[in-house]
Parts: structure tokens; sequence; C-alpha cells
């Protein structure tokens, strides 16, 4: 039995391997809840990032040509409600573990959620915050503006030819805001130790 035909046994199985390679290669012999949230933060994240930049770069323009095609049915109505499925839980995911990251490590780094948050000036804080207020700002737009339009757009709730063409407007718009908004965001996340570039 290949784990690598079915999706939970690719994922099951990666899972597997880096505990694996956990015990063979770690050296600390305690819980580190801090890297586990990192781990897992950055799982998820690559997974809502990823799905944003494909509906950006890649299902959004292949739509209006399978439009003009009349071959739009297949995407709209097998690929994007799963891919929507996926970029809406991962979003959550991705902040919750982003808050978790911050407790965790809030012992070592002298500042929490509410710190970050408030901007508070405790070491690098201030450049988490920016990452944790702009992916909030991010998941708002996914569950408040992109998932309810959505819906509309897709067929799975009713609405009139004029309330899905809004519909279109709104989501696209929040969509391209996100995709904007993650740039500073990861450079938030990733600069964190180091700083920024400049």
């Amino acid at each position: 039995m290949n784990p690598l035909k079915s999706i939970p046994g690719t994922i099951i199985s990666g899972f597997v391997l880096a505990i694996v390679l956990i015990f063979v290669i770690g050296r600390y012999g305690h819980i580190n809840p801090w890297e586990f949230w990192v781990w897992i933060h950055v799982l998820v994240g690559i997974t809502w990032i990823g799905l944003l930049y494909y509906f950006n770069f890649v299902q959004t323009p292949a739509m209006a040509k399978a439009k003009a095609d009349g071959t739009a049915a297949g995407i709209s109505k097998h690929v994007a409600p799963r891919a929507l499925l996926w970029f809406r839980w991962a979003a959550l995911a991705t902040w919750i573990s982003g808050v978790l990251i911050i407790e965790a490590m809030k012992h070592q780094t002298g500042f929490g959620v509410l710190d970050v948050f408030m901007f508070k000036a405790v070491g690098n804080s201030h450049i988490i915050g920016m990452g944790a207020w702009l992916g909030t700002i991010m998941l708002f737009n996914v569950w408040v503006l992109i998932w309810p339009n959505q819906k509309k757009i897709l067929g799975i709730v009713q609405a009139s030819d004029e309330e899905k063409a809004k519909a279109g407007v709104i989501a696209l718009m929040a969509s391209r805001t996100n995709t904007l908004l993650s740039i500073p965001m990861i450079l938030g996340m990733t600069a964190f130790n180091h700083n920024f570039p400049f």
C-alpha cells in the first residue's frame, strides 16, 4: 500500500518522517512548544498564502479565459469550492498558530499577544506586531469579504446576476488586498529573529 496514492497518506507520511527526523537529529531532550507552533504556523501558512497566490495568479485569469471558452463550469463547480475550503481554514489555522507561537515564546522574549498587538516596545515585538496585524486584517478579509461573496459567485447561496457581479468585485479586491498585504506580512514573520533587511 503506497501512501503517496492519497493526500491523507502523503500528509501522514510527511509528519511521520518529520517526527523520525526530530528523534534522529534532535538533541535537546525536551519539548519545544515555540518551535512546534512555528512549524505548524509555517505549514498552514504555506497552504493559505499558496492558495491566495493560486487564486490571484492562476485561477482568476484562467476563469476569464474559461468563461470565454464556455468551460468554466468545471472550475467553479469542482475546483474553486475545494480550494476555498482549504483556503479559509488554513487562514484560521495560520492566525491561531501565530497567536500560540507568541504565547509559547513569551517566557524567552518577555512579550505576549497583547504586547504584540499593542506594539509595546519589547525587543522585536514591533516586527511580530506588524505581521500579526496584517495577518489579522487578511483573516478578516477571508472570512468576512472573500468567502461570503464567493458563495454567491459559485451559486452556493442564491444571488441575482447583479449581486453576483457586485460580489465578484468585492471578493477580487479583498483577495488582491490580501496578496498585497502578504508581502510585508511575510517580511514581519521572517524578520523577527534577525531584523529588517535595511
